[in-house]
């Protein structure tokens, strides 16, 4: 009897040296980041059995970004689906001078408001908790972000998202509508009609 403990210690340490290296990131291009980490309760006819709910978000720091959830006895193991899930799930976001959004704006997801701004050069992440999280990842070097509903990590999360989506480049909109970016782009002179601006 003394010698199950022992074994059952055993195996939770193998499985927390081989969920090891994917929180670290295998991949040498991909971020990734634990927004959140929450321990949860199931009552059942013994008792309570506990568990915990994994928030990760991943990102290549190059306009691509994603996030997923887990759940599991153990951290690591949860960790290790969120992961998982997240590097499945991840959308591409047109980025200005891969540094900025080309545009303002919003996202909402349940009571999760959000509100983003593209920046100048120089401002860097105004941003915080999972909105920054996501943002980092994702490569924004210069945004204004402010939460404007609940701070629930996960309605934050999922909101953020709903604004990225919603992110298109001159050259979407141009081909979309049939003309040249430099039709678009005329008008500006904030210098969003820039060479560099154009090709982001």
């Amino acid at each position: 009897m003394a010698q199950q403990p022992q074994r059952g210690g055993g195996d939770r340490n193998r499985r927390d040296n081989r969920n090891a290296p994917p929180v670290e990131g295998p991949d040498s291009d991909i971020v990734e980041k634990l927004v959140h980490i929450n321990r949860v309760a199931a009552t059942v006819k013994g008792g309570r059995r506990f568990s915990f709910a994994a928030l990760m978000v991943v990102g290549d720091g190059k306009g691509r970004v994603g996030f997923g959830h887990g759940k599991a006895r153990e951290v690591p193991e949860a960790i290790r689906k969120a992961t998982e899930e997240a590097k499945k799930t991840m959308i591409k976001v047109p980025l200005r001078e891969n540094r900025t959004l080309h545009h303002d704006g919003n996202g909402r997801w349940g009571a999760g408001k959000i509100m983003m701004r593209a920046a100048p050069p120089g401002t860097g992440v105004i941003a915080g908790g999972p909105m920054r999280a996501v943002l980092e990842t994702l490569g924004v070097q210069d945004v204004v972000g402010k939460s404007t509903g609940s701070s629930n990590p996960y309605n934050m999360v999922r909101a953020t998202f709903e604004a990225l989506k919603v992110q298109s480049s001159p050259r979407q909109i141009a081909s979309k509508r049939g003309k040249k970016v430099s039709d678009l782009m005329g008008r500006r002179s904030d210098g969003a009609s820039s060479p560099e601006a154009i090709e982001g």
